[in-house]
């Protein structure tokens, strides 16, 4: 209430992300379904190429300057309450009595906490970017989870966080989510996640979210990588559930396994393609994988045919983000005037969302009280 009049109430700003080739590697299924026993060196961080972990399932995540601000506000006592902006929706319960439900995901976060007396205001910094294929649910469920945990003296790690936030979701029917999305918001960047699903061989700390992690590319040289990105939307919608189940049931085919496989050599390319600025390694990773994708369920292309046509003919490529079912496309060129060429053709046909690659994944304002 102090901090109400002052105008310095704590809130977080929370990033969504670019996934690319390696996304859906981290949900449950896949990381179990493809994971193996490596031969990992003493140093595991100390071969930038992390060349042993070439068969392990892994996912690249890009936090761009998109997402959410969420704000605590007090409340009336003994309440809890979670307000969304942009959806105009809201719910609140006693604190400690709010059911188990899909509708109070978030307020359940502030259960588990014991925070009483207070208020989330949920505001996208993007005006229209709600349900786009960047993650954004998921950034949302991370951020009530990072500032729950610092509004209540920090008792859970990184890793916990990760795990709640995705958990949550998952478990409550919000979406099919994994961790790279709920990762991404607590370290930001361009980073290789290698997953780990039972933790880390030989390492005391376990559990469900564990990954190592690389940064491929220092914020100085992210200008490089902008010019050769651009998000646009498509225009459809899609369930993004229908294309992910549709994926994970594949993994129970002997047919549908051996092209799931393949993802793990072609998001491994893509990220030495990052990492060593090999752009037409970068572009081929991304066709590739997207084909690996479509394959196993054509759905996934639904309403980006036309933007993928027009990109290949510029000598781009295409890759829906997420499941495609939020309609923002993903466009790549290993050559910047290539892409600009690209843009200046659609003109206005299709709406671009901007962005700049942010090193973090959250800001925190505001806190400690």
């Amino acid at each position: 209430m102090r901090a109400q009049k002052e105008g310095t109430l704590p809130h977080i700003i929370v990033y969504n992300r670019i996934d690319g080739p390696g996304s859906s590697l981290d949900l449950r299924e896949f990381q179990q379904a493809l994971w193996t026993l490596p031969k990992m060196p003493d140093d595991i961080l100390s071969d930038q190429s992390a060349a042993w972990s070439r068969g392990l399932p892994r996912t690249v995540g890009i936090s761009i300057d998109v997402g959410t601000k969420i704000e605590a506000a007090p409340y009336q006592e003994g309440l809890i309450c979670v307000q969304s902006l942009d959806y105009g929706t809201e719910v609140r319960s006693k604190a400690g009595e709010a059911p188990l439900i899909k509708e109070n995901w978030l307020l359940k976060i502030l259960d588990i906490f014991g925070l009483s007396g207070i208020k989330l205001i949920l505001k996208n910094i993007r005006p229209g970017t709600q349900s786009s294929g960047l993650g954004g649910s998921a950034a949302v469920t991370t951020g009530v989870c990072i500032l729950a945990n610092r509004l209540a003296g920090g008792p859970f790690n990184e890793t916990q966080l990760i795990s709640m936030a995705s958990r949550m979701e998952q478990d409550l029917g919000i979406s099919i989510t994994g961790t790279q999305e709920q990762s991404n918001v607590l370290f930001g960047g361009v980073t290789d996640y290698i997953w780990f699903p039972w933790g880390i061989p030989g390492r005391g700390e376990t559990g469900f979210g564990k990954s190592i992690r690389f940064e491929l590319i220092p914020p100085e040289d992210y200008h490089y990588l902008e010019e050769r990105l651009a998000i646009f939307h498509s225009g459809y919608t899609h369930a993004s559930s229908d294309v992910n189940s549709v994926w994970r049931a594949a993994l129970s085919t002997s047919e549908g396994l051996k092209l799931h496989s393949k993802k793990l050599d072609l998001v491994y390319q893509f990220r030495e393609g990052l990492r060593l600025h090999k752009w037409d390694r970068m572009l081929d990773a991304v066709q590739r994988y997207r084909q690996v994708r479509t394959t196993l369920c054509p759905a996934y292309m639904y309403g980006s045919e036309d933007l993928t046509a027009r990109a290949e003919a510029n000598g781009c490529a295409t890759f829906p983000l997420g499941a495609g079912g939020g309609g923002s496309i993903l466009i790549v060129s290993p050559n910047p005037e290539a892409l600009r060429n690209f843009k200046d053709e659609i003109g206005e046909s299709y709406r671009e969302i901007s962005f700049h690659i942010k090193s973090k994944g959250h800001d925190v304002f505001n806190l400690p009280l």
